[in-house]
């Protein structure tokens, strides 16, 4: 069994990439595409008979029909006599059982495609929440984006490409059975003539694989190019540059319309070839098998309604297959992505967090950024419903300090510890839910004040009355109240209806609103004016002693009334006081003080 996966893995990577979705839920959809195929190869079977009776007087022979006869003796041993009428009736039974089949075969297809992009889409969706954080800032945003949205209805278009090739594959071997049966010769002569047709499809499916890799890929940088360009179109619009980096967009918008061109042509030429290549094949063998052969004309009638349909199927398993090479560049990168992320998986622990009681340690603790050393033996110990700040120079180590506090990384050496228990054995999500974050640039969802706040909790009782108690504390009720709307105001995309302060007010409200312990601030003032600076800074000054508060700041009058101040330079610790103590004792934090006119 192992060697047969292994197989499988091997030369049908795309059937082993589905089948961990669908298990064997894609054989019972080829089961129903074999009995479709078989119930109408028994329709056309009635065919001879139907012949017989119009040209014989009415008398049905079954030894004429070869090793087919045995369907007519079959039908006979029910008790059913062959004449006109019972020939079109049994006909028309097969025919209609084939329809419902075929009916239930493309109803199930359909629940099995929307199973399967479902499992995809959450199966994307869970491998990157759990990828880490350090792998993540590593990886390619465009990349990401166009994989979870555009890659996704790529593949599920491969998969019913595949599926409908496997489904043709299956009919063809059904009918050309039938085929063999009704007339070996004449079989031979059509298998033959089939398969010189792959020729030409083998040089369209190499054409269609190299368009499809390049489409693959432009998609992905026009995704990385259009985030960049929303993200930084105040800057490109302010300096005139938002036309000269739209021509980079218009240069990758030419190459993913010149590559689709490209494989709209390849495909029309295989959808075109199809039926003229088929009626070729057929008029020279029916030639052939009457002039040379002497071929009875209804065996070759029949043998000729089988192929025609075997050949049918072939030219349309050509034409599927060519429609999923021209996606499997998405195929390709959609496994290598979900490979990507699989590596990138963070290592979690078993110990479950409810509560921080006690304080976060830093134990002899050194992060590396690749070879770069960022943190340098840091021996810190944060206790429970302190604050603390985190100041020094741009690259000081200040945020890699909270992003360890936080779990966002893993110390290269040392460890960091929360009540006792280093962080790798936690159980980072249920400790992350432990903490605040309030950011120089406030998350603003595209939603209502309340989702915003609340983060979508249902509207209880309970839950309105902390969103309420949450936009108090966070200064935020008055111009709450003002508001028409009020709780219900959209506040569009990125807050684009509220100003920064605001936006502040809405972040603090929402980390309020959690039931934490740690609150971390991340330049949470540094982009106000001095006027709401100061009133935010009083809203959290007064959550002193309520939560461990972790403040980064440059702007140093934010954290004069913190318990301590670490001051840190090059990813050590240099020292760590009170405010006031600090500026007696070192004089470049007197010199960062005095420079800010504080």
């Amino acid at each position: 069994m192992r060697h047969l996966k292994n197989f499988v893995k091997k030369y049908f990577s795309s059937f082993a990439y589905f089948y961990s979705y669908l298990r064997n839920k894609i054989f019972i959809a080829f089961s129903l595409s074999i009995l479709v195929s078989f119930l109408d190869g028994l329709g056309l079977t009635m065919f001879f008979p139907l012949l017989q009776v119009i040209g014989e007087g009415g008398s049905v022979n079954s030894e004429e029909m070869g090793p087919l006869g045995v369907v007519i003796l079959g039908i006979e041993k029910l008790g059913i006599s062959l004449n006109l009428l019972s020939v079109l009736i049994v006909m028309v039974v097969f025919f209609t059982l084939k329809g419902i089949v075929t009916f239930l075969s493309n109803v199930y297809r359909i629940v099995l495609l929307q199973g399967f992009n479902r499992s995809m889409r959450i199966n994307l969706l869970n491998l990157l929440n759990r990828i880490s954080y350090k792998k993540f800032i590593t990886s390619d945003v465009g990349r990401i984006q166009n994989t979870m949205t555009g890659e996704v209805g790529r593949v599920s278009s491969a998969f019913s490409s595949y599926f409908n090739t496997f489904e043709q594959a299956l009919m063809i071997m059904v009918y050309m059975s039938f085929a063999f049966v009704a007339n070996m010769q004449f079989a031979i002569l059509v298998s033959i003539g089939g398969l010189s047709t792959n020729f030409l499809y083998k040089i369209l499916y190499k054409k269609t694989l190299g368009v499809s890799r390049k489409l693959t890929r432009f998609n992905s940088v026009f995704q990385g190019q259009i985030i960049q360009h929303i993200t930084h179109f105040k800057y490109l619009k302010a300096t005139g540059y938002v036309n000269k980096y739209g021509e980079r967009l218009k240069d990758t918008i030419y190459k993913i319309e010149e590559s689709q061109r490209k494989i709209g042509i390849l495909a029309s030429i295989a959808t075109s070839a199809r039926e003229p290549m088929l009626v070729v094949i057929i008029s020279i063998i029916i030639f052939i098998q009457v002039k040379f052969f002497g071929g009875a004309i209804g065996t070759i009638i029949i043998s000729l309604l089988f192929f025609y349909r075997a050949l049918t199927s072939l030219m349309s398993m050509q034409q599927q297959w060519n429609t999923f090479i021209a996606v499997s560049g998405s195929m390709e990168n959609m496994q290598d992505f979900q490979k990507k992320l699989e590596e990138g998986k963070e290592k979690d622990g078993k110990i479950v967090v409810t509560s921080f009681e006690d304080k976060i340690v830093f134990d002899n603790v050194n992060f590396l950024y690749g070879d770069t050393p960022i943190i340098n033996n840091v021996q810190l110990t944060i206790p429970k419903n302190k604050s603390y700040a985190l100041v020094g120079e741009s690259g000081s180590g200040k945020t890699t300090m909270a992003n360890l506090i936080t779990g966002l990384l893993s110390a290269t050496n040392g460890a960091v510890r929360v009540d006792d228990n280093p962080m790798r054995t936690l159980k980072k999500e249920s400790y992350q839910q432990r903490i605040g974050m309030v950011s120089q640039d406030p998350v603003i969802f595209n939603d209502t004040i309340y989702n915003n706040v609340t983060l979508w909790a249902p509207k209880t009782e309970e839950n309105l009355n902390r969103f309420q108690q949450s936009v108090e504390q966070a200064s935020f009720n008055l111009f709450l109240n003002e508001l028409p709307e009020g709780m219900e105001t959209q506040l569009g995309h990125n807050g684009i209806n509220l100003s920064g302060g605001q936006k502040q007010r809405v972040s603090i409200a929402r980390e309020l609103f959690k039931d934490i312990d740690i609150l971390i601030l991340d330049e949470a003032t540094s982009s106000l004016d001095s006027e709401t600076e100061k009133e935010i800074q009083q809203n959290i000054d007064t959550l002193q002693g309520q939560y461990t508060i972790i403040v980064i700041a440059h702007r140093l009058s934010t954290i004069r009334n913190v318990d301590k101040v670490i001051f840190m330079d090059k990813g050590s610790i240099i020292d760590m006081d009170s405010f006031y103590n600090l500026v007696k004792k070192q004089e470049r934090f007197k010199r960062m003080v005095e420079l800010q006119e504080l």
